[in-house]
């Protein structure tokens, strides 16, 4: 089959010929509809390896090479023994999280934090190819209001869910996101689902505008003047409650302490690649909260579908082109690699 490979740093492959998977039992096989190139997905392939298996994941066994895509949609194409609740023909959206569900975490239901958990496309061969076979209690059917397009956009919609869950926030609360990419837009809208009022940050006019759209009570633009002080105005001069950071980049993390209130709330949800000297007493004084926010919980990816086809979160904006399978390096990587920050979710295509 056709597959979109990764052997290692700088060594992203398209593959005519890799191996068809098979199901096992309790297994599912999906012929892959869409699958979406993340951030997390470029990293790897121009810094990594920082999440790709090169020795045996514990959980899944599966080391690089392996087939990249960890945001997925699909169609059961074949079921494995004693699978139950999923037939021939049924649109999903894929779970992308295993856990080893014996360790410490995974016994209290803190599954986010398992130490040895697998991530397809990560840890296991994932949707950047025509099929893909994955555990068929981590398949979530999407309703009929969902289409195929948004399916992949789930995965992301859940890091956004489980990142206001751990924020607390709630009606009433003040929050300022600060990176309008992808998930920093996804995460606008489950804070405003969760009954917060929002303020967005971005250099990116494109994405203001579009924070705006989404249901952002104000934007800031960090490019101008200075945001920190913008905020405090929009807070009569105390800050936000809460300052959420999904940009991942270098300064971003710091600010977010420095503008957040005194005993307010930061929660890190970026990646990141750069490691600043940081002063702890920004945190100290004032008594400042930092925490972090990492993947998903199962209940994360049944919220994140309700979400969507209740309307309250919509990622349809969020795709900015369809390639196919075969173009997805010059059409898809490479793309996301430009200097113009353009770029939401492009969607590859197995075809079919």
């Amino acid at each position: 089959m056709k597959a979109l490979v990764y052997y290692g740093n700088k060594d992203l492959r398209y593959e005519a010929n890799w191996p068809e998977p098979k199901p096992g039992p309790g297994e599912v096989k999906l012929k892959v509809t869409y699958s979406s190139i993340c951030a997390t997905d470029i990293e790897e392939w121009q810094f990594g390896p920082r999440f790709v298996a090169m020795t045996p994941n514990p959980v899944t066994g599966k080391k690089a090479p392996l087939v990249l895509g960890h945001e997925v949609s699909g169609r059961v194409a074949q079921l494995g023994q004693g699978v139950t609740g999923l037939k021939v023909g049924d649109r999903v959206a894929v779970n992308d999280i295993i856990t080893c569900n014996k360790c410490f975490w995974c016994r209290r239901g803190e599954y986010s934090s398992c130490p040895n958990f697998g991530v397809t496309g990560l840890s296991a061969d994932g949707g950047l190819a025509e099929f893909l076979v994955w555990p068929a209690d981590h398949c979530l059917k999407l309703p009929p209001n969902l289409s195929d397009e948004e399916g992949p956009l789930v995965e992301p919609a859940t890091v956004a869910v489980h990142a206001t869950r751990r924020s607390k926030a709630g009606i009433g609360d003040r929050v300022a996101v600060i990176g309008c990419g992808t998930v920093g837009l996804l995460t606008v809208q489950t804070l405003k689902a969760a009954g917060a009022t929002v303020f967005a940050i971005d250099v990116r006019a494109q994405s203001l505008q579009l924070a705006k759209t989404l249901g952002a009570d104000a934007v800031v633009d960090a490019a101008k003047g200075d945001p920190g002080a913008e905020l405090k105005k929009l807070t009569d001069g105390i800050g936000p409650d809460i300052v959420m950071e999904t940009a991942g980049a270098a300064q971003t993390p710091i600010q977010a302490i420095q503008w957040v209130r005194r005993t307010g709330r930061v929660v890190l949800v970026g990646i990141y690649a750069a490691r600043p000297q940081f002063d702890f007493l920004d945190i100290v004084d004032g008594e400042r909260e930092v925490l972090g926010s990492v993947a998903a919980n199962p209940q994360d990816f049944e919220a994140a579908v309700a979400l969507m086809a209740a309307g309250k979160v919509n990622a349809k904006p969020l795709i900015s082109s369809k390639v196919p399978l075969e173009r997805a390096m010059p059409e898809g990587f490479e793309r996301m690699i430009k200097p113009q920050k353009d770029v939401y979710r492009i969607l590859v295509g197995s075809g079919g």
